[in-house]
């Protein structure tokens, strides 16, 4: 879901340029990787770097097809109007996580970095009933516009483009959690020579500047 704003603005530009249409089907990673792993057909599997792994090991994407697409930072988000936490350090981090009335992180591989970190901090016991899962398909911010969750940790490009709430910054570096999203050509292709087309345009430097506009880095 990080990467469903980005996706719909390439694609809509390598459309222009190549007369050939592309549908992208955005869904949780989770769900989206269990899917071809189960044989669905698609094209193109885009995904978080390790999950292309594993389905490239598993024989359900070509071994030599991956391209590194986007590095994807997580930010946090309190409701628009809110008190807005310090960001400024990993102890000012920590302390903000503590302090709040509950918190919320995605199930993908940002959130599984942050409990490890909760972990590390040694908090991950005292914090786990304030912690809210979102259901499959809503994003953090959605919750956090709502008032039902407080403090939001989530891929900065699923809440910049959010109502309602306010992104109050990136976590610090020292606790920065950066994914890369990848793409990777699937074997029972029946268009694969329009695919590479289309992993060459996503990963060019023509690129670059849709890419931060919605909140990621070139890969």
């Amino acid at each position: 879901m990080a990467t469903r704003q980005v996706l719909a603005d390439l694609v809509a530009a390598f459309e222009r340029e190549s007369a050939c249409a592309v549908t992208i089907e955005s869904v949780g990673g989770v769900d989206a990787a269990r899917r071809v792993q189960a044989g669905e057909a698609f094209d193109v599997v885009i995904l978080a770097s390790d999950a292309i792994d594993k389905l490239i090991a598993a024989g359900r994407l070509d071994a030599g097809s991956k391209v590194d697409l986007v590095h994807s930072g997580v930010a946090v988000a309190v409701r628009a109007g809110a008190a807005q936490p310090d960001l400024g350090s990993e102890e000012a981090v920590k302390q903000a996580v503590l302090s709040a009335r509950n918190l919320s992180y995605s199930t993908g591989p940002s959130g599984v970095a942050l409990a490890r970190l909760f972990e590390r901090w040694g908090i991950a016991d005292e914090i786990q009933s304030r912690i809210v899962t979102p259901p499959p398909g809503i994003p953090v911010g959605s919750l956090v516009a709502s008032g039902e969750v407080e403090l939001g940790f989530q891929q900065l490009s699923e809440l910049i483009n959010l109502a309602g709430i306010t992104v109050v910054g990136p976590l610090p570096p020292a606790i920065q959690i950066t994914t890369t999203f990848s793409a990777g050509l699937c074997p029972d292709s029946a268009q694969p020579e329009a695919v590479r087309s289309l992993l060459a345009f996503l990963s060019s430097p023509a690129t670059a500047d849709a890419k931060r506009r919605q909140g990621m880095d070139p890969a």
